[in-house]
């Protein structure tokens, strides 16, 4: 898989590269699909190895990055459009190599290194000069808190000689072990009060860089948390009200700073900070609920998210706006997307027959069983989650439209998109019981 992607960098150079990509793409993805992934760990060569969560995600990262070459039509026309393809296929190397890495310092490395190809798509594309503030707050917020990160597997390599995942590293109570590995993909996640670069990330970076955002680099914090749970499972349990909480209070607040967004694609990366606090809940009760919850969330979330930031710039590039008091009316000016705008909005909020409203149900088990008096705290999330979802459809879709009377249909590319988008949320739920076994 790896040469694979080092032999295309050549080809990005071609005429007709921008479409033989995402064919290239589709077929590594097919690849992939061939492995045996239902055992502990799979393939294992080279320090590389999968399993059932490192499965999903590389399916996700892949699946994602073709949607995002799709759909930077404008990209398409410039003159830098195969530079923007080789970051594309470096940040997906990147992700590939976090993914399936067994080593913590080849994952380490490789989840700082994803940064770099997220900056230059920031910087390269973005719309506005505020670009430049979000890149620098991207950066140091990811590089100040991983640095803790990287001194702990330093130091499990000096006491115990190996930096492989599913090393027996004894057991251990210190909170500064605890707190240094949690708090690069704390920040990654993000989880309330680690959270203020994502805002500013999203809302100046382009389509492209809001969709791998929120599809799949989000979902690294994740990954990580997973992964280094199982090494310290005591530390992890002692320990874990102190994010239990912030995150419980994090869910409820982030929902309420989201009714107050003038900004279509700030509200949609504020429920992303809403929906990851969830995430990162579920994983922290150390239960079988939990974990398989908080992995079916990252994967609906990615779909779903990315498919909203998508929803929102189709208007942007036909309205020139992405404020709700321009965008009012869309069900008047485009007819043939208010449909799609009312599914992803419902399975954002966890409407059957969504991945996303039994990932929820996985997680509020799991919440209960870790604290009982989660219940009054489902509630409140349950209820503002519909909320600034019913918000975000209902002011963008009805209300008088700012112009005179004028019609836009949607493109055969971008239903093609949002179908691609949609299809796996709802097909997932037919071949569960291969998670759950």
């Amino acid at each position: 898989m790896i040469l694979l992607m080092l032999f295309m960098i050549p080809m990005f150079y071609y005429k007709f590269m921008w479409f033989i990509s995402q064919f290239i793409f589709s077929f590594l993805m097919l690849i992939i699909f061939s492995y045996s992934w239902n055992s502990f760990f799979s393939s294992i060569c080279y320090g590389f190895g999968f399993d059932y969560i490192s499965y999903m995600l590389i399916i996700l990262s892949i699946l994602i990055t073709i949607l995002m070459i799709m759909s930077s039509n404008m990209i398409f026309s410039m003159m830098n459009s195969s530079t923007f393809l080789c970051i594309c296929m470096f940040l997906l190397f990147c992700l590939l190599i976090v993914f399936s890495t067994l080593n913590m310092l080849m994952m380490y490395l490789f989840f700082e290194l994803s940064l770099i190809p997220l900056l230059f798509i920031l910087y390269g594309w973005g719309y506005q000069p505020e670009r430049l503030s979000a890149g620098l707050y991207l950066f140091f917020y990811t590089l100040f808190a991983s640095l803790p990160l990287f001194f702990v597997i330093l130091i499990l390599y000096i006491n115990y000689g190996s930096m492989f995942f599913y090393f027996d590293f004894k057991n251990t109570f210190l909170f500064y072990i605890y707190f240094s590995m949690n708090i690069a993909f704390i920040v990654k996640l993000p989880v309330f009060m680690f959270h203020f670069w994502l805002p500013k990330a999203h809302v100046q970076a382009p389509i492209s860089g809001s969709m791998i955002l929120a599809g799949v680099l989000l979902k690294m914090g994740g990954y990580g948390i997973i992964r280094f749970m199982f090494i310290y499972e005591y530390v992890f349990m002692y320990y874990s009200f102190l994010w239990y909480s912030l995150s419980i209070l994090g869910s409820v607040v982030v929902s309420l700073v989201c009714l107050i967004q003038g900004d279509m694609k700030c509200m949609i990366a504020y429920s992303s900070i809403s929906h990851m606090c969830m995430t990162l809940m579920g994983l922290l009760t150390m239960t079988k609920f939990g974990l398989i919850g908080g992995l079916m969330m990252m994967i609906s979330h990615g779909l779903c998210s990315s498919a909203l930031f998508f929803l929102a710039n189709s208007s942007y590039e036909r309205v020139l706006s992405r404020s709700f008091f321009i965008n009012k009316g869309l069900m008047m000016f485009m007819p043939s997307m208010t449909l799609m705008w009312f599914l992803f909005c419902c399975f954002n909020m966890g409407c059957p027959p969504s991945l996303n409203f039994l990932s929820e149900i996985f997680l509020f088990n799991s919440m209960l069983m870790y604290w009982g008096d989660s219940c009054f705290y489902v509630f409140l999330i349950s209820f503002f989650s519909a909320c600034f979802c019913f918000y975000l459809f209902s002011y963008s879709q009805h209300g008088k439209f700012h112009n005179l009377y004028c019609f836009s249909s949607g493109s055969l590319r971008e239903y093609l998109i949002l179908f691609v988008h949609l299809f796996p949320l709802i097909f997932f739920l037919f071949s569960l019981n291969l998670i759950l076994l």
